[in-house]
C-alpha cells in the first residue's frame, strides 16, 4: 500500500492549534478525507477523521452528543451519561472513523502528510496560490442549477460529484385526512 496523493487545506488562523485539513489517497484508488494537522507540544501531528460520541435520550431514544444538556429531538433535559476514558484516564468524546492499526502505517501517514504540509506552506507564499484540496460539500453547489458547460463543450462532472436533489423550498400544503363524504362504501 502506498500513499499516492496528499492534498492540504491550510487554515486561515495562524494562532490556532488546527493548522490544516488534508485528504490522502492510497494506491490511486481510495481516499480518506478530513485528517487534521494539529500543532502539538513537539511539533505538528496528524489526527485521524473522527465523530462525536453519542448517547440515547431516555425519553425518545434519539442520539445526542455526550455533553448535550437537552435532546435535539424532544427537548427533554438529559442527564450526563458516564463518559468513557482512555488508558491515560482522559475522557473520550470522539471516536476515529478511520485509523491505522499499526505503528508502521501511522508513521508512514504522519511522515507523508507532514512533508506535504511543509511543502504547502511554501507554496502558499507564492503569488496566485490556490489550494488543491477539494471540498465536495453539498452547500458549495447552487440548488437546481444545470452543470456548467465550458466553451470547449466539456462533459459534466462525474455523477459521484453531483449534488443530491433537494426538494423545492416552497412550503407544502398540509395533507388533510379524507372526509367521510370522500369515502365510498
Amino acid at each position: 500500500m502506498e500513499i499516492t496523493e496528499v492534498r492540504i487545506k491550510l487554515m486561515d488562523e495562524p494562532a490556532e492549534r488546527l493548522k490544516a485539513f488534508c485528504s490522502i489517497t492510497f494506491d490511486n484508488c481510495f481516499v480518506v478525507r478530513d485528517l487534521k494537522i494539529i500543532e502539538g507540544a513537539n511539533g505538528p501531528f496528524v489526527a485521524m477523521p473522527s465523530r462525536k460520541l453519542t448517547a440515547h435520550c431516555p425519553h425518545c431514544r434519539t442520539k445526542n452528543h455526550l455533553r448535550a444538556a437537552y435532546c435535539n429531538q424532544c427537548g427533554a433535559r438529559l442527564r450526563e451519561p458516564p463518559v468513557p476514558r482512555d488508558a491515560q484516564g482522559r475522557e473520550r468524546l470522539y471516536a476515529d472513523i478511520a485509523h491505522p492499526i499499526n505503528s508502521a502505517c501511522r508513521d508512514m501517514i504522519q511522515r507523508k502528510v507532514i512533508e506535504a504540509f511543509e511543502q504547502e506552506k511554501v507554496r502558499a507564499q507564492q503569488p496566485g496560490y490556490t489550494s488543491r484540496y477539494e471540498d465536495y460539500d453539498v452547500g458549495d453547489f447552487v440548488a437546481d442549477s444545470p452543470p456548467q458547460q465550458h466553451a470547449s463543450n466539456a462533459s459534466p462532472p462525474p455523477p459521484h460529484f453531483a449534488r443530491p436533489h433537494r426538494p423545492s423550498s416552497e412550503p407544502r400544503a398540509p395533507q388533510q385526512p379524507p372526509s367521510s363524504r370522500d369515502r365510498t362504501g
